[in-house]
C-alpha cells in the first residue's frame, strides 16, 4: 500500500503504516546523523530543551553535500542506521515518531518502537541525487559546526521511502529474506 505523508508525523498515521508499503513524504523533517544525535541526546539528559520540536517529526540521517545553484541542497542520500541506534531510543521517548535511514537496527530501537508507536523508513541508499531533487528548503537549525552533519532542517515534496520497520515490530528486512527463501524452497521442489 502506498501512504501520502504530511508531517507531523502522528500516531495515527505511523499505526496506517505496515512494514512494506511505500511512502511519499511531505512537509518539515530533520537532519541528524550520529555527532548530532549524542549532542541531542546528552541535552535530554541534563534536562535541557532540544533545539526543534521532537514531537511527532521524522529525522533523516543524512549528511548532504552542499547544494549546487538553484537547489536547496546537494546529494541527499541515506546513512546507515545502525550509528544512532544507542541514541534512538530515548529520542523516540522524547516524542520522535519517524526515522529514515538504511540498514537494519537493533533490537533496543524496535521495541522503543512499539513502546512508542514509531516507524522506521528506508530510503534508497545510491540514490542521493534523485532524493534531494524532493527537498524544496533547507536551513541549519543547529550544530552548525559539525559540516554537513549540522541539523537541518528540511522542506520536502513526495520523499520517497518505504516503512521497513512498522510499530508493531513487523520486520521488512526478515520477512522479505523469509519470504524469498520459502519462494526458492518452492521453486526447487516444483523442478
Amino acid at each position: 500500500m502506498e501512504h501520502k505523508i504530511t508531517t507531523p508525523l502522528n500516531k495515527n498515521t505511523v499505526q496506517a503504516c505496515h512494514a512494506g508499503d511505500t511512502v511519499l513524504i511531505s512537509g518539515e523533517i530533520y537532519t541528524a546523523r550520529d555527532a548530532a544525535h549524542k549532542r541531542l541526546v546528552e541535552l535530554a539528559r541534563q534536562g535541557k530543551p532540544l533545539p526543534f520540536d521532537i514531537k511527532d517529526s521524522i529525522i533523516y540521517y543524512v549528511g548532504p553535500t552542499p547544494a549546487k545553484p538553484g537547489m536547496a541542497i546537494g546529494s541527499a542520500g541515506p546513512t546507515t542506521s545502525y550509528r544512532m541506534d544507542v541514541y534512538s531510543p530515548t529520542l523516540i521517548e522524547l516524542g520522535e515518531t519517524g526515522m529514515i535511514g538504511k540498514g537494519k537496527r537493533d533490537n533496543n530501537v524496535i521495541e522503543a518502537m512499539k513502546a512508542h508507536k514509531a516507524v522506521y523508513f528506508a530510503a534508497i541508499g545510491g540514490a542521493g541525487a534523485l532524493l534531494s531533487q524532493c527537498v524544496k528548503k533547507a536551513e541549519i537549525v543547529a550544530y552548525e559546526d559539525l559540516g554537513a552533519e549540522a541539523i537541518r532542517k528540511l522542506n520536502v515534496e513526495n520523499l520517497p521511502a518505504i516503512v521497513v520497520i512498522d510499530c508493531y515490530g513487523n520486520n521488512l528486512y526478515e520477512s522479505g529474506r523469509s519470504d524469498y527463501l520459502n519462494m526458492r524452497k518452492s521453486d526447487d521442489v516444483e523442478e
